[in-house]
């Protein structure tokens, strides 16, 4: 299972993609938490699954370069 599935309570789908377009395009982590309107701590920890996730990628992906 990747590490953006683990856990019993998940933001939607379209919450989550919310979070990471916002944070990709530079805002901090509290303004996105207020726009998305939901609690830093969940943002906080969709950013380390999707960081795991892009860690674990990278390691299958990126050998020998």
């Amino acid at each position: 299972m990747p590490a953006i599935m683990r856990g019993m309570n998940r933001l939607p789908l379209s919450k989550r993609v919310q979070i990471i377009s916002l944070l990709t395009e530079g805002n901090s982590m509290r303004a996105t938490s207020r726009l998305v309107d939901c609690c830093i701590n969940a943002v906080t920890k969709l950013l380390e699954d999707v960081g795991a996730a892009c860690l674990d990628y990278q390691d299958q992906a990126l050998r020998d370069v």
